[in-house]
């Protein structure tokens, strides 16, 4: 059963930045891309980064672009958010999650968030 440990959540200034991992286990972490979501209160859950399962391809979404990135270390089965330039409409809780395939065809296996708060 895949197992996923999301860290680095918290409280931070508009501005500021924080790098969010995630740390994997119950699987064969190259076989898959694997993704971050974000869900803020009242709101529907956002797919926000997605990385395929080499590292070398990247996704994201409008909301984040230039300001996020994903990165991956297979070797230590963890997945990174850096997350800069932050923004109160960034406060969510942020979920990392596995793709089906080695692609970012969409999450079959979800961790259970870390939350963050962007003040202004």
């Amino acid at each position: 059963q895949p197992e996923f440990v999301e860290s680095g959540g918290g409280w931070v200034q508009a501005g500021g930045s924080l790098r969010l991992p995630c740390t994997t286990s119950g699987f064969t972490v190259d076989y898959h891309g694997m993704g971050w979501f974000r869900q803020a209160p009242g709101k529907q859950r956002e797919g926000i980064a997605c990385i395929s399962g080499g590292g070398e391809t990247t996704h994201y979404g409008d909301s984040v672009k230039g300001r996020f990135t994903i990165s991956r270390d297979n070797a230590k089965n963890t997945v990174y958010l850096h997350m800069n330039s932050l923004k109160p409409e960034d406060t969510a809780v942020y979920y990392c999650a596995r793709h089906r395939d080695y692609a970012c065809s969409g999450p079959d296996y979800w961790g259970q968030g870390t939350q963050v708060t962007v003040s202004s």
